[in-house]
């Protein structure tokens, strides 16, 4: 070996080992960084395809935004040259976007807090996007031609997703996308919840963009059910069929069609949302029955024409505190939120908001936050005393809040 090819092979061993030291260095100050998280509240701007990243209490000052369709143009092309997708796509931007795209239906934080996991309904798929880079990390698309609602399991490692079209509820691993299992539910899969005791409900709402609204019509909506899968398994181990309870409760007149749920802390009792109706219902886990019904204030300001209704809804939105002691509910066409007593049902006053169509519990469980998608902003509304506290502005058209973390020194 010449003494010259000798002191080359030398610097590049050298130049190997620095640069292996300094990714070793950067790969472990990545995980120190990645480390340090915050909480924070997550809002999905639905027809903006957006998530904004708030303060989760107190000022609910904005941190920053995050684009969720990074890959819009890449989607867009796909769906444009397949005339099946392409007739979904456009079903879904003229009935249940109500004349726009749906881009981000829900959204959670991944495991480590570095990422958004997102359902997008126009592009029927689930997404996790770097909350640093902005990236895709993954993306996974559901069997059909509509994402819907989502739910995260207890410890965070998983997220269930409705596929709308195809009657499925899909289980993927939140961290790499990979799919660990799958069930089918009623038609039209809308709200997921893990439970405690390891099952996931899922609550069928049944065909809400027709037109056939009125109540001789029901029976066309489809076969609406809760369906329980365990969710080790995702084999279904119960069927809750609403109709049969709604007549036992001598009010077969309402819908069993279940929109947002809320559970008691101790998980024995379930509070849901039907479609057309302006208030709530009670069901007791343990005897499989409806226990209670409270009907809200209508607004005299409401067309009472259903088909006018955001898909079927009345009020879509309903959160608990976490002593279980107040009800918030979003009362989406009558322009109102209200806090409830849930021992005597009496509801507090009635706080104005443009078409708010969700509600969630602040970080600090203070008070139960709103997504107003008629004005882009969300509002926090005191457990205590029922009164509004403050609004801030979101991007356009925002429906889901949730909970979540992200890396502490962002953005940078």
């Amino acid at each position: 070996m010449t003494r010259t090819l000798r002191r080359c092979l030398t610097a590049l061993l050298l130049t190997g080992l620095t640069s292996a030291g300094l990714t070793s260095s950067a790969t472990a100050t990545d995980a120190a960084t990645a480390a340090e998280l915050r909480p924070v509240m997550f809002v999905g701007n639905n027809w903006e395809g957006t998530a904004d990243v708030l303060q989760p209490s107190g000022s609910f000052a904005r941190i920053g935004r995050v684009n969720v369709v990074p890959d819009k143009a890449e989607r867009l092309a796909e769906i444009y040259l397949n005339p099946v997708k392409l007739g979904f796509f456009l079903a879904i931007r003229n009935g249940p976007g109500e004349g726009h795209d749906q881009l981000v239906d829900d959204l959670y934080s991944s495991p480590d807090g570095t990422a958004i996991v997102a359902s997008r309904p126009s592009f029927a798929d689930v997404v996790s996007i770097d909350i640093a880079t902005g990236r895709v990390n993954w993306r996974f698309p559901v069997s059909g031609y509509r994402a819907d609602h989502m739910a995260l399991s207890p410890d965070g490692r998983r997220v269930a997703v409705s596929a709308s079209t195809s009657n499925r509820v899909h289980v993927l691993d939140a961290a790499s996308g990979r799919e660990l299992g799958s069930f089918a539910t009623g038609d039209k899969p809308h709200e997921n919840v893990f439970t405690a005791d390891g099952r996931i409900w899922n609550s069928a709402i049944g065909e809400v963009f027709t037109p056939l609204d009125a109540p001789e019509f029901d029976w066309t909506k489809g076969d609406r059910r809760i369906t329980i899968a365990d969710a080790t398994t995702y084999q279904v181990v119960k069927v809750i069929d609403l109709r049969e309870r709604l007549d036992a409760f001598g009010r077969g007149d309402l819908s069993d069609a279940v929109r947002p749920v809320a559970f008691t802390p101790d998980e024995s009792k379930l509070y849901f949302q039907v479609s057309f109706f302006n208030g709530f219902l009670e069901y007791d886990v343990a005897s499989d029955a409806i226990t209670r019904l409270k009907e809200l204030p209508k607004n005299p300001g409401t067309n009472e024409d259903r088909t006018t209704w955001v898909n079927d809804s009345r009020h879509h939105g309903l959160a608990m505190n976490p002593a279980g002691t107040k009800l918030c509910v979003a009362g989406t066409m009558d322009d109102y939120a209200t806090v409830v007593d849930r021992a005597t049902l009496e509801p507090g006053p009635l706080v104005p908001a443009s078409k708010p169509y969700w509600s969630t519990v602040s970080g600090d469980g203070q008070s139960c936050v709103i997504s107003e998608s008629g004005a882009d902003r969300i509002s926090v509304i005191s457990f205590a005393t029922g009164q509004k506290r403050l609004s801030v502005p979101v991007g356009d058209h925002p429906q889901r809040i949730r909970l979540g973390r992200a890396p502490a020194n962002w953005p940078r």
